[in-house]
């Protein structure tokens, strides 16, 4: 029978034998994994309530590492300690891992967008280098307007560079203002994309035609007297936008469409333009003119509405810098441009309103801004583009809000077979994916589903601050102090993905809490801006191995943290330097990122482990 090994007592109870410690240790300050694992029990013990039981001293083979085994890991005993060189190619090599990874996510979830819509042929995205940057309230607004369909937001993408609105062939796709900056030459401006600006001659049933409304779609749950009345307004608040975006505009691009020829629709807002707005620059541009020889006989016909038409093609692009030298010339009338000093621009934290439909996102960007930014409306998809509003909080701090389609399930926007449904749901992750903060909107009555759980897994997976919104709050009947606690409760265990994310409750609709939505998400990205320590972290990190160590494999290996930093913020990305990856299993990774945000914080925001095996820098 063999003999049982010596016992090792509590430190408070005996003074245990000196643990095997490394030579160069009387020479350096205590660095992580300088005891072994076992050993580890009984150093910083002060998150522990009660006093450590008596264990049995481990053997060379018990404890999984042997002076082999450091050799065979690059790491003999007499060089455990990280020198200078070595911890400077470890930050390196941090760096290095964490452009990698995200490269690689990047690469995997555009493939997964792809799936929703195939890839958009549109302009190449412009560039501009540029010493001063104005902001965008300081520029002038150049507004794009016109009947349905006569191609305002393709022409609105070759101005500004890139697919920010979306085009398909067919009527009232745009409702709401779509703002994008563009230039030409020493200019700055805004270009401010429209919906089509309906006439009083058409009937309420042809202007429903032409729009594509349906009372039906998305609608269910809707009495049929709301959804009639919703039909109604929505040529009116789509009207309503263009209009705004004419009063603010300096020069109006009257956008009409020379293969249809003209119509009647032109005619009235020509009249009304010229009526209303004379005191602005107006020009006249014929779009759709692809040939230059056939493009100025198709503007001829044009010049019976009292400007000078110019032929235009949004699609190939000509004609397009004749037109912004008019713009341009239109700008330089406007002294309180030309004479405004140039900012800098500082660093603007964009928020994203994303969720499935009619939970209320356009209701609380238009409560937040304090005026109708975005549609209103029951009728589900009502919102398209992903709308970018500037926003100045109580504290002067600025935002960029964001606000977007609501995102159906992949299967029913297929089944749809609406293109401009797909086009939609695909901005709504591009939202996401240049956001800073994510606002997820849920519906106070509504289950939480399948599909709120994606849309979270997808705002982790980018690495984005998220606020979780319950929407809708006045609507839960017979409220007291515990039904917030167990409405709580129930997101927690629904949306795990998102379990550091704080929860605000607000009711958009008559503006209730939705100024404590920007609180949650300034502290969000303060908190995803966060730089820790590296000697903190390691702190951390050597206290949660001695509370809970790695689990041995069946060949008695357990794996070892040498080192640790965090290589990258928005979002905070820890790099550790260990002897395996394979040792450490995703149940403890979870472990470690529970310990690190328990000790240090992080809420509101992902937190990134990446593990790397520790090599070697080149001393030649």
């Amino acid at each position: 029978m063999a003999a049982a090994p010596p016992l090792r007592l509590h430190p408070l109870c005996a003074t245990p034998p000196s643990p095997r410690l490394p030579s160069p240790l009387r020479f350096r300050p205590l660095l992580l994994n300088d005891f072994h694992s076992s050993s580890l029990k009984m150093v910083s013990t002060g998150c522990l309530k009660t006093s450590l039981p008596i264990v049995p001293a481990p053997t060379e083979q018990e404890d999984g590492f042997s002076d082999e085994d450091d050799v065979q890991d690059g790491q003999a005993v007499e060089d455990d300690g990280i020198s200078p060189l070595d911890l400077e190619f470890m930050e390196e090599e941090a760096r290095v891992a964490v452009r990698e990874y995200t490269r690689s996510l990047s690469r995997e979830l555009s493939i997964e967008d792809e799936v929703y819509v195939k890839k958009e042929v549109g302009v190449k995205k412009k560039s501009r280098s540029s010493d001063g940057h104005i902001p965008d309230h300081l520029l002038p607004r150049v507004a794009i307007v016109g009947r349905p369909n006569v191609g305002k937001s393709a022409l609105f993408n070759r101005l500004v560079g890139g697919n920010k609105a979306i085009v398909v062939d067919e009527p009232g796709v745009t409702r709401d203002r779509l703002y994008g900056r563009s230039f030409w030459g020493e200019y700055q401006f805004m270009v401010v994309d429209t919906g089509g600006v309906m006439t009083l001659s058409k009937s309420q049933v042809d202007v429903m035609e032409e729009l594509a409304i349906t009372t039906t779609v998305g609608m269910d749950g809707i009495p049929l007297a709301s959804r009639e009345a919703a039909v109604a307004r929505m040529p009116s608040m789509i009207e309503k936008q263009a209009i705004s975006a004419v009063e603010e505009a300096a020069v109006i691009i009257f956008l009409v469409d020379g293969q249809a020829g003209l119509m009647a629709a032109d005619v009235e807002i020509s009249d009304w333009l010229r009526k209303n707005y004379s005191n602005r620059h107006i020009i006249l541009a014929v779009n759709k003119c692809e040939s230059p020889r056939k493009g100025l006989m198709q503007a001829s016909e044009f010049w019976s509405l009292g400007l000078s038409p110019l032929p235009v093609s949004a699609v190939s692009g000509s004609g397009t810098g004749e037109l912004l030298d008019l713009v341009c010339s239109g700008l330089k009338t406007n002294k309180a441009f030309e004479n405004s000093e140039e900012e800098k621009e500082d660093y603007i934290p964009s928020i994203a309103i994303v969720g499935r439909p009619n939970v209320g996102k356009s209701s609380i960007l238009n409560a937040l801004v304090g005026e109708d930014r975005t549609i209103v409306s029951p009728i589900s998809g009502t919102t398209r583009d992903a709308i970018d509003t500037e926003f100045t909080g109580q504290e002067g701090q600025k935002y960029r809000l964001i606000d977007t389609a609501g995102i159906r399930r992949r299967a029913a926007v297929s089944s749809s077979g609406s293109t401009t449904e797909a086009l939609s749901v695909n901005r709504a992750f591009r939202a996401i994916r240049r956001s800073d903060v994510v606002a997820l909107v849920i519906e106070a009555l509504a289950c939480i589903t399948e599909q709120d759980y994606r849309i979270a897994e997808r705002i982790e997976r980018e690495g984005k601050g998220c606020v979780i919104v319950v929407n809708k709050w006045d609507t839960i009947p017979n409220k007291n102090q515990q039904t917030t606690a167990y409405y709580e409760q129930d997101v927690r265990e629904k949306l795990r993905e998102l379990d550091w994310a704080p929860i605000v409750y607000s009711t958009a609709t008559c503006g209730q809490s939705v100024d404590k939505i920007i609180g949650a998400a300034s502290m969000v990205e303060k908190e995803r801006s966060r730089r820790l320590g590296t000697s903190i972290l390691n702190q951390v990190v050597q206290e949660a191995l001695a509370f809970k160590p790695p689990p041995r494999t069946r060949g008695g290996k357990r794996g070892r943290v040498y080192y640790s930093t965090q290589a990258a913020i928005r979002p905070p990305t820890f790099v550790f330097f260990v002897n395996d990856p394979k040792l450490f299993p995703e149940t403890y990774r979870r472990y470690m990122e529970k310990k690190l945000r328990s000790d240090v914080g992080f809420p509101g925001t992902p937190i990134r482990l990446l593990w790397r095996s520790r090599r070697k820098a080149d001393k030649r």
